[in-house]
């Protein structure tokens, strides 16, 4: 969706319905500019994969992932991967 959007820098995801998503793969890979992210309204219950979600994310300085469902994923696989300004 927002793959290797390099200039973004800021999202508001507060509106978008995400209930029927099974796959967030790669979804904000390669966002290199990428310095805050609202994901507090996002619905996660029926992800299956979050592989490489925010990859390459390396200006990403916090992100909360409190109210991710994740019972149902089995992917994970460099969903964080040289995200290296988190805290």
């Amino acid at each position: 969706m927002f793959y290797s959007c390099k200039s973004l820098k800021n999202i508001n995801l507060s509106k978008f319905n995400t209930s029927l998503v099974k796959n967030m793969k790669k979804i904000f890979s390669g966002c290199f500019s990428l310095i805050s992210l609202d994901l507090s309204n996002i619905n996660t219950s029926l992800v299956e994969s979050m592989n490489k979600l925010f990859q390459g994310c390396k200006t990403l300085k916090s992100l909360n992932l409190s109210s991710f469902n994740v019972s149902l994923v089995n992917n994970f696989v460099g969903m964080l991967q040289n995200c290296k300004s988190l805290k």
